[in-house]
């Protein structure tokens, strides 16, 4: 399945794949998004996959987040290599 991101008021649902093919998609939707907004939030409920270029896109978004002190948060159960991701980082 394609990629679709939907946005209303800062709350992003992502749904399909998110690989190396359309990871552009999703940089062209978040490209400077900390400049507009104070807050986002992603849905990651929908997603079917994800390989290791998707989930370096979403903890890229996060590292902006800290940077930029703005809120980001990553709701739903989604893909496990993304929560693999998070759980091995908060334990180191």
């Amino acid at each position: 399945m394609d990629l679709k991101i939907t946005n209303c008021n800062n709350f992003f649902k992502i749904k399909g794949t998110l690989n190396k093919t359309n990871i552009g998609l999703f940089h062209q939707e978040f490209n400077n998004i900390f400049d507009k907004a104070k807050d986002v939030t992603i849905s990651v409920q929908d997603i079917e996959s994800m390989d290791k270029f998707g989930v370096e896109a979403i903890a890229k978004l996060h590292n902006e987040a800290l940077v930029k002190n703005k809120r980001f948060s990553i709701v739903g159960f989604g893909c496990k290599e993304l929560y693999d991701h998070f759980q091995t980082n908060t334990a180191a």
